[in-house]
């Protein structure tokens, strides 16, 4: 009984998290005149992407290499149609041009990258290396793209900003709140998933990954009520492309990681579903109520998929 309990507990602490720490990134946009799109591919995704992080880097020092490497697929699946779709369907997404132009073809092709590097079944240092070595030109880029928009835009003194210290206990607590949530949250779901029998991969793609994906639905849920669709959207792509070339880089450099054809399969239908969510924003513009319809509707035809093979 105390394991559900816990479970309880662990989505408040997402939620007040969340809340909280788009309150304070949107803030710290707002005090350095950078558009939130771009502070959601950074600070919120890196933050949301905490939960993965730990997690798989766990998993592979403790030679848990099948939830490892499911539990990055899984939540790269279910950032991308659960998450955007969810938020499409609260509010229609208007797309930042950005985006589509740069990060999120970047996304698309960091997943095929990792499904060609998976064809001999393995995944070794080496690997990991040159997805940390893309990791760290893609954070420069970032950077760039940040300061040269703050330099060409200037400020708007009608918006009501929040004092930078109150931005920063916002973003830590909501940060602690959202890691410490997700941690009980998988802790609780696993244990439970476990009682039933499931086995470790499906443990991975499914209670795991949604699971560490908690903190980027909680928190681009709320990002899209606010009206902050730019951070949302930055938030599911930042974070897909973090789970990748930082979280999947360092457990692999870390300990190398065996993959299984399941894998090879999933990595193919996550390349799949990222070139239909990026036709659904690349036609208008913007996620619309249907189009975020149809992405969930996937990731239920997915679950069913990896339940009965």
């Amino acid at each position: 009984m105390l394991v559900y309990v816990w479970l309880i507990v662990g989505f408040i602490l997402l939620i007040k998290g969340a809340d909280y720490f788009v309150d304070g990134s949107s803030g710290i946009a707002k005090i350095l005149k950078v558009p939130s799109v771009i502070i959601g591919l950074t600070i919120v995704a890196m933050g949301t992407s905490a939960p993965e992080c730990a997690v798989s880097i766990a998993a592979a020092v403790k030679g848990d290499n099948a939830i490892a490497i499911s539990n990055v697929v899984g939540s790269n699946i279910f950032n991308l149609v659960v998450v955007c779709g969810l938020c499409a369907m609260i509010a229609p997404m208007k797309i930042d041009i950005s985006i589509l132009k740069k990060e999120f073809p970047m996304s698309i092709l960091a997943g095929i990258l990792l499904w060609f590097l998976c064809l001999d079944g393995k995944l070794g240092r080496l690997d990991g290396f040159l997805f940390l070595i893309i990791f760290v030109v893609f954070l420069i880029s970032m950077v760039v793209s940040a300061m040269k928009v703050r330099n060409g835009e200037e400020e708007n003194l009608e918006q009501k900003k929040i004092p930078v210290p109150l931005c920063l206990i916002y973003i830590s607590g909501g940060l602690l709140a959202i890691i410490w949530g997700g941690d009980l949250v998988v802790d609780s779901a696993s244990e439970i998933a476990k009682r039933f029998g499931l086995s470790q991969t499906l443990i991975g793609l499914t209670i795991v990954a949604i699971g560490t994906s908690l903190p980027e639905l909680v928190t681009s849920i709320v990002a899209a009520r606010k009206g902050e669709t730019g951070m949302a959207l930055g938030n599911v792509v930042g974070s897909n492309l973090f789970n990748i070339l930082l979280v999947l880089g360092l457990s692999v450099f870390i300990s190398p990681i065996g993959v299984g054809t399941e894998t090879l399969y999933d990595l193919v239908l996550l390349a799949g579903m990222s070139l239909v969510a990026f036709a659904f924003t690349w036609t208008q513009k913007k996620l619309s109520r249907v189009e975020g319809l149809v992405m969930v509707s996937m990731y239920v035809a997915y679950m069913y998929y990896i339940c009965v093979r």
